[in-house]
């Protein structure tokens, strides 16, 4: 099984939503085959505490935009690891120290890569 058209194209959506708001290393992963619970996993860093909720706020702001509500939301308090379900996809944006520390991408790195839009500018180079 392979991450829905729908989740990918959530996860373009918040991809580029990230960039708009300087996210660094935003990669996706097709977690699909190893969670029944979601499809894909889109992760992204930012230098600090508010530009983490910059960048969850345009997420929110632009997957609503195409018809898709968080489930849930969790870590805004600390504004440090903010992750969005929105049951097809997970958003993750952390800051720096947190996406090394947690390092998803060493967890997650046997799933396949979402190649994400050119337009996307924060990717990580070789993803």
């Amino acid at each position: 099984m392979t991450a829905t058209d729908r989740a990918v194209e959530l996860v373009h959506a918040a991809a580029r939503a990230a960039s708009d708001k300087l996210a660094q290393q935003i990669i996706a992963f097709d977690v699909s085959e190893q969670l029944a619970i979601t499809d894909a996993f889109l992760i992204a860093s930012a230098s600090n505490d508010r530009q983490v909720k910059a960048i969850v706020d345009e997420v929110e702001d632009k997957l609503r935009e195409i018809g898709a509500k968080p489930i849930r939301r969790e870590g805004e308090r600390d504004g440090r690891w903010v992750l969005i379900d929105y049951g097809e996809i997970v958003v993750h944006v952390q800051h720096e120290e947190e996406r090394q520390f947690y390092a998803l991408e060493r967890l997650w790195r046997d799933c396949p890569a979402i190649p994400l839009p050119a337009d996307v500018t924060a990717a990580e180079p070789g993803r």
